[in-house]
């Protein structure tokens, strides 16, 4: 045979992390691959351009890395802890199915939830839901299996963009918020290191952008990638950042004149005209109980969706009406006064002068007022343009907020004060403008457009968690209680992940009164996460873990969460295994596609060792559970990513019979072949192995939300707040009766127009509680994205960290020269960072690029178990930062941030 005939170019993806799919090739010599390069094929519907990142280039050595686990494994030591050798021994995989079946049937024989009703099975997936895109049919198994607890948290959610996530969705369908970029010309980034966590399609659209004269101004406390290559950077203080743009918008309403705001699109696409009452609550029609308006066509009060009218923006009206608050109490009846909601913002928002801010950010006055009105200035308020035949407007601005910003305290406020500074120049989901990417807590989930149905009072609908006395949940149904305590976060299969996940663990040790006793599931899945290392207050959470009865985790290397584990099973890892995925539209970061499809990622070697695919691992686990049947239901209903049954073909599998793997996926891909054409085409499995992917166009017209909120007669639920203070009261009325005060600092998040303050003092609040002194420990330790690492799960990989120590900070703790030079610490010293109940060490790195009083630790290391990075000696701040209820929001997050005090420490003998 010849070096060609022995070479093949097999086509798959990379879905290591949010900012993909890649879409790439291997070279594949004798059995071995050798080569990744970027599928040629894709770059004319990538949104990249078909390029690949680091990650994927990676993948290569991700396969071969000779520390994988590549057999099933069994902990020989019943004593578990940190300082523990597990005595891991290799077992066949019979005797691990048997070993993890025998646990799952125990539970099916005892009851599937424990004396407090939590579910006894608990798993535990990576950040982002990327590792869907690799566990095959596993979900099947899930869905079959009956309540499963999602909520133990390894840091998504609720250290991510946690705040953007619920009120994005409940705002304007909006899991992220992205800027359009390609049309874009003033971009305000808070804190958003788009160049690190963008991917190539981020990284791609905004190059063009700025290449083009788009400007970016960077706000955040370090100067990061994304700031070294914008046009101006603003060093903020940190967790300051809704003080500077609540001065943005007083400068807008307060200094600019009223005609530089969109005035059209706040009276019939927001609630700005609606009539607020002297409760605070809006003015109602008796009869129909729809919110008032002043109609200035007719001098008279009429309801908001009245055909013809003309409605008052501004002003202060005695109308005919009720007012009704919580719990449907009529608060007050006949004639009564009320102010517009517009009005009643302009108001709210006098105090926040730039003057009053530059205390609170430390950002001058003239920089916030510079900004606001270049800001105004490129809006371009009252142009239009054309999309896919569609003329809509054109607001060529927007605001983006990276994490630390967008959760945690004051994540409600900067998310509310973005969505109105698109909203007061019209620049809220149209071509230019703030846009949403895909919808996860909204229905039908991925279907952006469809999920924004009518709900009560004109705005989009929005499944909040009951707050009613009839319906509210006073038992939680899973450990983090998100149904019982976060309204926003609706109940649906995301829901779990993103609701006060900190709390599975903090409650395991100290239920809070009026929660039934957290308990500690009998089994705990693991996959593609490492939450010892990546949520807050690793050492607390590594204790937890040595007392989880049976761990299984799903595994690569080893690392320090499967370091507890009880049975470690190989993991195929993504050349090695099979799966069909949905590609294109709109879905997360800067993922805007001008097409939609799917594609196929495949064993373009075969397995290393005893390593198997995730889907054959599911079909042997629901075969010795007995969940066969509803297994493959499971399946057919669409568990896979394709409902096998549709208008064009009915390709389910039966139901009586555990599939094959291949067959599994040849139905899927006939199913989706189907879909995507129509009907016209059946495509199986070795079709999609052949070509990689398939795609038909996606109408850029349905990157924006504005034309269906027009063609559907809805309204934008801003700026007032009416639902959410009216259920902040009912939630606490509930809390109340069931004892439970320890949620009311929570809930006064719950109000209809955000107050700013120093979002900073809860975190100095704590710090007191602690024993420190605010004085003492005058450092904020912040982090940034490590774009080589994030998501990854590719620490252990030398390729990956000589990429990595290119990028300043990867090999130590970032901090200011002249604070250096002021506590007498050089480049690459010794360094110490401490709180008053933990410290790191590692070495300085000098860089003028950020605030004096900020210290950064990119990325979250401080490995002590995974090959090769735990020689990396690069610290963490999650040693550092506390999980703590006074540091929760009333979403259920907190925030990367803790005050400490840094000293030179002795160098190691």
């Amino acid at each position: 045979m010849t070096v060609a005939a022995a070479t093949r170019r097999v086509p798959t993806y990379c879905y290591q992390c949010v900012a993909g799919p890649d879409l790439l090739t291997v070279k594949v010599q004798d059995g071995v691959a050798t080569e990744v390069e970027p599928n040629f094929c894709a770059a004319a519907v990538h949104p990249g351009g078909g390029k690949v990142c680091v990650k994927a280039f990676g993948l290569i050595q991700k396969t071969y890395n000779p520390n994988r686990v590549l057999t099933p494994m069994k902990r020989t030591n019943p004593r578990k802890g940190r300082n523990e050798d597990p005595g891991f021994v290799p077992i066949s995989w019979d005797e691990a199915m048997t070993l993890i079946a025998d646990k799952l049937n125990a539970i099916r024989a005892t009851g599937l939830t424990d004396e407090s009703g939590y579910p006894r099975v608990a798993a535990s997936f990576g950040g982002g839901g990327t590792p869907q895109s690799y566990m095959g049919t596993f979900p099947a198994f899930l869905a079959a299996w009956g309540p499963v607890d999602m909520g133990f948290g390894s840091g998504q959610g609720v250290k991510c963009y946690h705040s953007e996530h619920l009120y994005g969705e409940y705002w304007h369908r909006a899991f992220i918020v992205s800027a359009d970029t390609p049309l874009c010309n003033y971009l305000i980034s808070c804190g958003s290191n788009i160049e690190a966590s963008g991917g190539v399609a981020g990284i791609w659209r905004h190059s063009r952008a700025r290449a083009r004269g788009m400007k970016r101004v960077q706000v955040e406390p370090h100067l990061s990638v994304t700031g070294a290559c914008s046009a101006q950077w603003v060093p903020i203080k940190p967790k300051s950042d809704a003080a500077f743009l609540f001065a943005l918008i007083h400068v807008m309403l307060h200094e600019a004149p009223r005609e530089a705001l969109d005035l059209p699109f706040l009276a019939q696409r927001t609630g700005s005209p609606y009539l607020v009452g002297p409760n605070g609550y809006f003015l109602r029609e008796p009869e129909s109980r729809k919110p008032l308006v002043w109609d200035l066509n007719t001098g008279r009060a009429c309801p908001h969706d009245t055909p013809g009218i003309r409605e008052a923006l501004e002003g202060g009206y005695e109308v005919d009406a009720i007012e009704i608050g919580a719990d449907g109490e009529l608060l007050a009846e006949g004639r009564l006064l009320g102010q517009t909601a517009f009005t009643r913002m302009v108001q709210h928002m006098a105090p926040y002068t730039p003057e009053w801010a530059a205390g609170v950010c430390d950002v001058p006055a003239a920089t916030i007022r510079q900004v606001a009105d270049e800001y105004l200035a490129h809006a371009c308020v009252g142009e239009t343009i054309e999309i896919d035949g569609k003329k809509m407007p054109y607001r060529p601005v927007a605001v983006t907020l990276g994490k630390t910003v967008n959760n945690g305290w004051g994540g409600y406020e900067c998310c509310w004060a973005r969505t109105m500074l698109a909203t007061l120049v019209g620049a809220l989901e149209v071509p230019g403008g703030t846009i949403g990417t895909t919808v996860r807590l909204a229905r039908p989930m991925s279907q952006r457009l469809e999920s924004a149905k009518p709900g009560a009072d004109g705005f989009m609908h929005f499944a909040l968690n009951p707050t009613d006395k009839q319906h509210w949940s006073a038992r939680p149904n899973i450990r983090n209680a998100y149904r019982t305590m976060v309204p926003l976060a609706s109940d649906g299969p995301w829901s779990q992940a993103l609701g006060p996940t900190h709390f599975s663990w903090m409650f395991l040790d100290a239920t809070p009164t009026g929660l039934p006793r957290v308990t500690f599931p009998d089994v705990w899945f693991v996959y593609r996460t490492n939450p010892a290392i990546s949520f807050w207050d690793t050492a607390a959470l590594a204790d937890k873990m040595a007392r989880f009865p049976f761990v299984v985790a799903f595994a690569y290397t080893r690392d320090e969460t499967n370091h507890f584990a009880d049975v470690l099973l190989p993991d195929a890892v993504d050349l090695e295994s099979l799966q069909l995925i949905r590609i294109g539209g709109t879905k997360y970061v800067e993922q805007f596609w001008d097409h939609q499809g799917f594609a196929l990622r495949q064993p373009v070697v075969q397995a290393r060792g005893q390593a198997r695919d995730f889907t054959e691992v599911a079909t042997e686990l629901a075969a010795r559970t007995g969940l066969i049947e509803g297994y493959v239901r499971s399946i057919n209903k669409g568990a896979g990513g394709v409902p096998l049954k549709g208008p064009h073909g009915d390709f389910s599998l039966p139901t009586d019979q555990a599939p094959e793997r291949d067959a599994v996926w040849d139905a899927i891909c006939r199913a989706a072949s189907s879909e995507l054409t129509d009907g016209a085409e059946q495509h199986g499995l070795d079709w999609w192995k052949e070509h990689g992917l398939a795609t038909r166009p996606f109408p850029r017209s349905e990157w924006y939300l504005h034309p269906t909120m027009v063609e559907r007669g809805l309204r934008y639920e801003l700026p007032y707040q009416e639902r959410l203070a009216r259920v902040g009261v009912e939630l606490g009325r509930r809390l109340h009766e069931n004892g439970m005060a320890w949620w009311d600092e929570q809930l006064k998040e719950y109000q209809a127009l955000p107050a700013c303050k120093d979002f900073g003092k809860p975190w100095v609040a704590a710090l007191e509680k602690e024993g420190g002194c605010g004085k003492d420990f005058p450092f904020w330790l912040i982090t940034a994205r490590s774009m080589q690492y994030a998501w990854g799960g590719n620490v252990g990989m030398q390729m990956i960290k000589e990429v990595a120590d290119n990028i300043a900070g990867h090999r130590g703790v970032i901090m200011n020269t002249r604070t250096a030079a002021e506590l007498g610490i050089a480049e690459g010293d010794p360094i110490e960072v401490s709180t008053p109940r933990a410290r790191i060490s590692g070495r300085a790195v000098l860089r003028q690029g950020i605030r004096p009083d900020t210290l950064l630790a990119i990325g979250q290391f401080g490995h002590w178990a995974t090959p090769l990075a735990k020689e990396f000696d690069v610290p963490s701040m999650n040693a550092l930062t506390p999980m703590r209820m006074d540091l929760t929001d009333a979403t259920g997050s907190g925030a990367d941030l803790v005050r400490v005090t840094l000293q030179r420490a002795k160098e190691k003998a």
